[in-house]
């Protein structure tokens, strides 16, 4: 588990990276979105600022995980990260709405100018500093297996891809139609929402021990090639935070002695962590009756 608060500590750098980045976009579209009167850029401006409060969360479930286990949390704090990207989840889904309700409403009004081209190039530039900002915060999410981190990345590529559609809306009103940028601002705000669906609905498949059947069925049969292992009886997993723990109890000869068995849960242990990087297996073995030809 040590590696495992390693981890943790790690992805803390990347949700400090994204508040420091949001702090800086936010002020810079806000600021230039009012002057210029672009509604996508003002839009796109709102959510960052938001985004400074879930990346926020994002830092503080982190910190909460990294506490050692205690008498009331044998398992550790690790879901604390879990909880933090669904708490964003729902401050980016009220942000869309609201985003949403005030772009419908401009878009409804008489439209009487175009917004200034540094509108264009300011999203276009904050586009490109955030889509670093993912891929720095995608690759450290994959290499901690950080749930949050994961979640993190996604809504920044999710930004990434707002300020580019911000981009070309105000490009687009410069030819004559205006429309397109309040149009944009909606497009922005169901992206916002449907990033924000995403996440909850890997947050709460998560908190409910869910697990992808696929790679528990892959994990199983890689189980069953082992020595010794007659039966795979029964088989189940969990995320626990940046973790995955699985419990399986196997059927093997019952002429084994202890010693023999132990030795074969080693290798299930060994073999498991080192292709799918499990930082827990727990394995209960029962006696199996071989049928005798």
């Amino acid at each position: 588990m040590k590696n495992s608060y390693n981890e943790i500590r790690q992805g803390e750098k990347g949700a400090l990276l994204s508040i420091f980045a949001y702090v800086f976009l936010s002020a810079l579209k806000l600021i230039i979105g009012y002057f210029t009167h672009s509604e996508a850029l003002s839009a796109d401006g709102l959510n960052n600022s938001t985004d400074i409060i879930a990346s926020i969360a994002i830092l503080i479930g982190l910190r909460i995980s990294r506490k050692p286990p205690d008498k009331d949390h044998r398992y550790g704090h690790y879901r604390a990260e879990t909880i933090a990207a669904l708490i964003a989840s729902f401050i980016m889904f009220a942000v869309g709405l609201q985003v949403l309700y005030q772009s419908i409403l401009k878009f409804k009004a008489p439209i009487t100018e175009s917004p200034d081209m540094i509108a264009a190039w300011t999203a276009l530039f904050c586009a490109a500093i955030i889509y670093l900002v993912y891929i720095y915060n995608i690759r450290l999410a994959k290499r901690t297996n950080s749930h949050a981190m994961m979640a993190a990345a996604q809504d920044n590529r999710s930004d990434a891809f707002v300020s580019i559609g911000a981009f070309i809306g105000i490009v687009g009103a410069q030819f004559g139609l205006p429309w397109l940028d309040p149009l944009t601002a909606i497009l922005v705000g169901f992206t916002i929402c449907k990033t924000a669906f995403d996440i909850f609905s890997d947050s709460t498949h998560s908190l409910t021990d869910g697990f992808d059947d696929s790679e528990l069925q892959t994990i199983k049969k890689t189980i069953h090639k082992v020595d010794g292992v007659e039966k795979i009886i029964d088989i189940k997993a969990r995320v626990h935070g940046n973790n995955k723990l699985v419990d399986v109890t196997i059927g093997v000869d019952q002429q084994l002695n202890i010693i023999e068995g132990h030795e074969i849960t080693e290798k299930i242990e060994k073999l498991i962590f080192d292709k799918y990087n499990i930082s827990h297996v727990h394995i209960h073995i029962e006696p199996y009756v071989t049928a005798k030809g």
